[in-house]
């Protein structure tokens, strides 16, 4: 059964172009790519064209999530099984396959309204490897794709459903966390290549429907300079360093400029398929990711 094989790129409604410019070049280290007339801004972190696409224009939300397939046949199969899902599938005109620098996509909704699209071709970048700003020594990318996201739905059943049965994604864990008496949070991640994760959420009611999407650095000095620079520049840090349960990932935590947060981390764990069982986890992690107050910059008066 075709299905999808990566996160391919995520699109972003951002309402500060400029500070996102910065921020996603000097702290993440990710690179420029091309501006579109529009305004779009495209970002860089490893061969492909973009990976990120900035719309000067949103409610600083997920405006798409772009889902990687093989090929045409396989655009084909998972469309085909969208429809007999009963979900609305629209082909992707030529003009908005150029606009995502593919060869071919369709786009939908999925059972909370995210929009998704599910694309095949990538334009690649050989020609002009990827190249950090920061003295980083890059991105785990590849076969993985861009990394995960994290999404708020509506009902996490029928997303489950919705994401395993229809897109062909396969379940990786559960985390069941006891918040209080009475009361749980559960989480399903998803895979869909040796990525532990590309796809994780919750049913709950929030503001965005993103809650965060992860960047998986090649080296933990990557994750430690970057932290050390949050704490210099007075980035705001959502949740300290620390090391997750399910997927072993060394990582911390970020507040981008559109309010979200984001992962940067080392050392997460991969699926083998052919060994893999399902797994619950009663905590998010192992040690760590405890919330930490935002210092001062350096040199800052008291």
């Amino acid at each position: 059964m075709a299905s999808v094989t990566q996160l391919g790129y995520l699109g972003v409604g951002v309402s500060d172009i400029a500070a996102w410019e910065t921020f996603a070049t000097q702290v993440l280290g990710l690179q420029l790519g091309e501006r579109d007339a529009d305004g779009t801004l495209f970002l860089r972190m490893d061969e492909y064209h973009h990976r990120f696409a900035l719309h000067p224009q949103g409610d600083d939300d997920v405006r798409y999530i772009g889902w990687e397939v093989a090929d045409e046949h396989a655009l084909g199969e998972v469309t085909d099984r969208l429809r007999a899902a009963g979900t609305k599938v629209k082909l992707g005109k030529a003009a908005e396959a150029e606009a995502r620098r593919v060869v071919g996509l369709v786009k939908f909704a999925d059972p909370s309204g995210v929009r998704t699209e599910i694309f095949y071709g990538p334009t690649q970048s050989f020609d002009a490897p990827f190249v950090s700003p920061r003295a980083i020594s890059g991105f785990v990318t590849g076969v993985m794709g861009l990394g995960h996201a994290v999404l708020y739905v509506d009902d996490l059943e029928e997303s489950l459903h919705f994401y395993r049965d229809v897109l062909g994604m396969r379940v990786s864990d559960f985390v069941q966390i006891q918040r209080e008496p009475g009361k749980k949070m559960r989480m399903a991640f998803f895979h869909c290549n040796p990525r532990h994760h590309s796809l994780a959420f919750l049913a709950m009611k929030a503001p965005k429907r993103l809650n965060h999407f992860m960047l998986q650095a090649q080296s933990l000095n990557d994750v430690g300079s970057t932290y050390d620079l949050c704490q210099e520049q007075g980035i705001k840090i959502a949740r300290g360093l620390g090391r997750h349960t399910n997927d072993h990932m060394v990582s911390f935590y970020l507040y981008a400029p559109s309010g979200f947060q984001i992962e940067y981390g080392w050392g997460g764990r991969e699926v083998d398929d052919n060994v893999w069982q399902v797994q619950q986890h009663a905590r998010g992690s192992i040690w760590g990711h405890r919330p930490v107050p935002t210092p001062e910059p350096v040199g800052a008066s008291a």
